[in-house]
């Protein structure tokens, strides 16, 4: 194909071979990356690469830079003899994050990192770097502010790296299940989640607007056509909160069923939690060991079935083993999650909690009325909730008495009432933060790092 649209250029543009010329150029190029080196694909032969200088070093007659590109790092080894004196002097002169363009020939070395080398024949530096502002030692802060910067370091590349694969794997597991991916509205006039953490948006100066908390309310009607979908899409919490597990905007992966049960929801999200753990094991072994993440920490939660128990479970448990009385009724804080999961190896799923305590949209237990089919799934290590879903009410009436409790206009509610008027199934779904799963996958201290550019209560800049 490219070499017809070669053709095609220079049919229709004979005398001005520029562009031309330089497509010619760059597919004769036949770079390669340096994952490849590593691996001893191209030893002993001369090959081109291209990327940028991730540290440096020089001695007399010779240069020795590790270049970098997305795949890997390498060694380099630049003689003055072996390359013109103009390339020479470039190779002196660049420093760390200098953009190169070099030729040589590949050779196993065991005294380089990663046993290969590349003795340089052409070192062409595109662009000189001046000096790079981030060096050892930075406090965090200095790197947050320099954060379009550190996405360059080989913590945030494996995170990156690590967090694509989870993308996809949502994706690959839902339409392997049959969902179908839609969209719902960033800008919503109704809230879902409380109005404490809601971000008011001056919208053309309507009053009543808000950036979306969550899918849900909008999701449902489309159950009515689609029956199982999905999305991935960001959320917004206006919570005051300087935790390590906080963002106030992060990414969402939600997912609503029609003809659904309580356990069907969970039977999905431990599913959707293992496919993933599965995915990155396959996928980011490199990734994890750059990190220092052990992976059999990991491969508890792949290999065992998740942990079970209801909210009185729960509290029972955390008086006998932490000594930590929590009176029913009260949610779960964060320091009874780290203190119920500190028992187990693997994620830890508690349902049927007090209705207090849920969202007006959660079924009632016939059982119980006094707790909902409600469910939160608690990561292993203390890294929090990760899921949190339930069984949805299908009665217009009980949506409309709930609203009233909660003191909220029900006639607002009117496009979501009409899907409980007009053929009502049973249903339901959940919501995972994305970035709190990568958190527990790679083992992050704080979340922040989960997420090229974190957005935080004291952080929107860069």
């Amino acid at each position: 194909m490219r070499d017809t649209y070669l053709t095609d250029l220079k049919k229709y543009f004979p005398n001005g071979g520029t562009i031309v010329s330089e497509l010619e150029e760059s597919s004769a190029r036949d770079f390669v990356n340096i994952a490849e080196l590593l691996a001893g694909k191209h030893t002993d032969h001369v090959v081109k690469l291209r990327g940028w200088i991730y540290r440096t070093r020089s001695s007399g007659r010779l240069v020795f830079p590790v270049i970098r590109d997305s795949s890997g790092q390498i060694q380099c080894t630049v003689f003055k003899g072996s390359v013109s004196e103009e390339d020479f002097t470039a190779a002196k002169k660049a420093l760390v994050e200098s953009s190169v363009v070099i030729s040589g020939k590949a050779v196993a070395d065991k005294r380089a990192p990663g046993g290969f080398e590349i003795q340089v024949e052409s070192f062409t530096v595109v662009h000189f770097a001046e000096v790079f502002p981030i060096t050892k030692d930075q406090s965090i802060e200095f790197l947050a502010d320099k954060r379009h910067l550190w996405l360059r370091s080989a913590k945030m590349t494996a995170v990156l790296k690590l967090r694509s694969t989870v993308f996809g794997a949502i994706h690959e597991y839902f339409r392997d299940e049959g969902f179908y991916e839609y969209q719902s509205p960033i800008f919503q006039a109704v809230q879902c989640e409380g109005g404490s953490t809601l971000f008011n948006v001056d919208y053309f100066k309507q009053k009543g607007i808000f950036l979306a908390q969550t899918w849900q309310l909008y999701a449902e009607p489309a159950i009515f056509s689609l029956e199982n979908i999905y999305t991935i899409s960001p959320s917004f919490r206006a919570e005051k909160s300087k935790t390590s597990r906080h963002l106030t905007e992060y990414w969402h992966a939600e997912m609503e069923m029609a003809w659904s049960s309580f356990e069907d929801i969970i039977r999905h999200g431990e599913a959707l939690i293992k496919h993933v753990i599965g995915k990155v094991l396959d996928v980011n072994g490199k990734e994890l060991e750059t990190l220092g993440r052990d992976a059999t920490k990991l491969e508890a939660s792949l290999n065992k079935p998740f942990i079970r128990m209801t909210y009185d479970d729960a509290i029972a448990l955390l008086r006998e083993k932490s000594g930590i009385d929590v009176t029913w009724g009260k949610d779960l804080r964060t320091v009874e999650e780290d203190e119920l999961v500190k028992n187990f190896d693997r994620f830890v799923i508690v349902t049927h909690y007090p209705k207090s305590v849920k969202a007006f949209y959660m079924k009632e237990d016939p059982d119980n009325p006094e707790v909902v089919f409600g469910t939160d799934f608690l990561a292993p290590e203390g890294y929090g909730e990760i899921i949190g879903g339930s069984q949805r009410e299908e009665k217009l009436e009980e949506i409309e008495r709930k609203l009233v409790e909660m003191g909220e206009k029900v006639e607002e509610y009117s496009f979501y009432l009409d899907t409980r008027r007009y053929g009502s199934v049973p249903h339901g779904g959940f919501g995972m933060g994305v970035e709190r799963l990568i958190s527990w996958l790679c083992g992050l201290d704080n979340i922040k790092d989960a997420i090229p550019f974190p957005r935080t209560l004291t952080r929107y800049y860069p």
